[in-house]
């Protein structure tokens, strides 16, 4: 372990002959581990998948917090990303990736047609407004489309509420503020 990652450990590291030894309380360990390592499940179907993507070069490099190994499969994946406009034909799809998702499950809804059907509501029958109207949602990320800067935030803020042993009900209550990019 560095030196960063003892000081954030939530037990205690002691020194024996031959080693160490990582002593704490199991659901304090277990609830860091857990928001220490989310695998994302992307479900990008416009704009806001560019900049889903984009998260994860090397300028902005989300894998440096715990999110790099982004599965193809829901059985692998412990928080669903959805970034971009949701019709009513997709909806099943969807709602069946979260019910093959294992639990504790979460999701991020990134942008606007994610979070309301954005302009596209308005104009067309097909759209569902907003993915909270299929799943539940634990993190809004509004946008047109959002930043990678406000889905690293938005992810932080998740782990977060995560190591606090949060339930979802209690995560969709906390204030979430929004990073001012645009100073």
């Amino acid at each position: 372990m560095e030196l960063n990652d003892i000081e954030n450990f939530p037990g205690q590291i002691e020194q024996v002959a031959g080693g160490t030894v990582s002593v704490g309380a199991l659901d304090s360990v277990v609830k860091w581990a857990r928001s220490n390592s989310l695998w994302p499940l992307t479900f990008g179907t416009s704009c806001c998948a560019i900049e889903l993507m984009s998260t994860a070069s090397a300028k902005y490099d989300y894998s440096r917090f715990g999110f790099e190994v982004v599965r193809a499969s829901p059985r692998q994946a412990d928080v669903i990303i959805i970034a971009g406009t949701i019709v009513n034909k997709m909806a099943p799809i969807l709602k069946r990736l979260y019910d093959q998702m294992t639990d504790p499950k979460y999701v991020i809804a990134m942008g606007a047609c994610a979070i309301s059907g954005g302009p596209f509501f308005y104009n067309t029958y097909s759209v569902v407004k907003g993915a909270d109207h299929i799943i539940p949602v634990d993190v809004y990320i509004p946008g047109c489309p959002p930043r990678p800067e406000a889905l690293m935030h938005a992810l932080i803020t998740l782990q977060d509420k995560i190591k606090q042993g949060l339930t979802r009900e209690q995560i969709k209550a906390v204030n979430y503020e929004y990073p001012n990019t645009y100073k």
